[in-house]
């Protein structure tokens, strides 16, 4: 048992833990909201939110380097890419009634299936595990940069690829709309 564990027992925590189970309880509101909300824009920046509440609980983790890359890498790149889609691609502003499926049961089943999953994992792997957020910090930042891009370099350089692909498919989707509304005309040329 370490000293912060004996200092408080299991059913008086800290301030951290508070305000982590509330960053957490917002940051679960706002996941529920991007995946039911049936506004494309309002789920992008809901989708902002879940993804700056998971920036905020790594900090209270005091894993800096990973909230920053949370930040820089989702919350700034991603979504502004996500954005732009959904603006060259002239996603309904209101309700789309397109965004709905007919399969909502089967979806939420996988979903609960998977949650269930991930977190018997996640549980199972770290049972025992206990984060002394009052000592030292357990990793530097070279460390965790070190181990996080020498073995997950590949993934990250094939989503920026996907990214830019999924870019390009907006641009080139929209042009194709544009070209083909009929009772258009080139406006530089004669008519």
């Amino acid at each position: 048992m370490t000293l912060a564990q004996a200092q408080h027992g299991f059913l008086s925590p800290t301030g951290v833990e508070i305000a982590f189970l509330l960053v957490g309880l917002v940051t679960f509101g706002a996941a529920i909201v991007t995946v039911t909300t049936k506004q494309l824009v309002h789920a992008a920046l809901w989708l902002v939110v879940t993804l700056g509440g998971l920036a905020v609980e790594y900090l209270l983790l005091t894993a800096e380097f990973i909230a920053w890359v949370q930040v820089l890498i989702y919350v700034g790149s991603v979504v502004v890419l996500l954005l732009f889609g959904l603006m060259l691609t002239k996603a309904p502003i209101g309700r789309s009634p397109d965004a709905d499926s007919g399969n909502r049961w089967a979806a939420l089943t996988v979903a609960v299936a998977a949650a269930a999953a991930l977190v018997w994992v996640v549980v199972d792997a770290f049972r025992t595990t206990w984060i002394d957020l009052d000592g030292p910090a357990a990793g530097s930042t070279e460390a965790t940069g070190a181990s996080l891009f020498q073995n997950w370099v590949l993934p990250f350089e094939a989503l920026s690829v996907l990214l830019l692909a999924a870019l390009v498919g907006a641009i080139v989707l929209s042009r194709k709309a544009k070209a083909d509304k009929p009772g258009q005309a080139d406006k530089g040329g004669v008519r």
